[in-house]
């Protein structure tokens, strides 16, 4: 019989995927953190996954498709698959963010409609 569930814990890497620790079959979802002043080393974008980020702590900023966007703890982010991005914690304190990778569209149902109760 298959588990039923996983569960690890996290300590206070920059970075964490938890794709395999997981064992995740629908979602891409990691941990960072980025020290003052400090930026993701590149800009990217996706194919066919939309990104939902969380900030956890800190401040900064995203720079998506050439806008800059104000992050500070508890502010949510998606950003869709095209749009270009890059994150920087600000120059005075370190951010630390979750990010989600889902399919876009692919949500077929949720919460109420997807449970079984009982």
């Amino acid at each position: 019989m298959a588990n039923k569930f996983c569960k690890i814990s996290t300590g206070d890497e920059a970075r964490i995927e938890l794709h395999d620790a997981l064992r995740l079959t629908g979602a891409e979802i990691s941990i960072n953190a980025l020290p003052a002043g400090a930026s993701v080393p590149f800009v990217h974008a996706h194919k066919e996954n939309e990104e939902i980020y969380g900030i956890l702590e800190g401040e900064g900023r995203a720079e998506i498709d050439g806008e800059t966007v104000p992050l500070k703890a508890g502010d949510w982010l998606r950003i869709s698959p095209a749009a270009k991005r890059r994150f920087f914690a600000a120059d005075t304190c370190a951010i630390r963010y979750i990010c989600i990778q889902v399919k876009e569209n692919s949500l077929g149902a949720y919460t109420a409609s997807d449970a079984v109760i009982g």
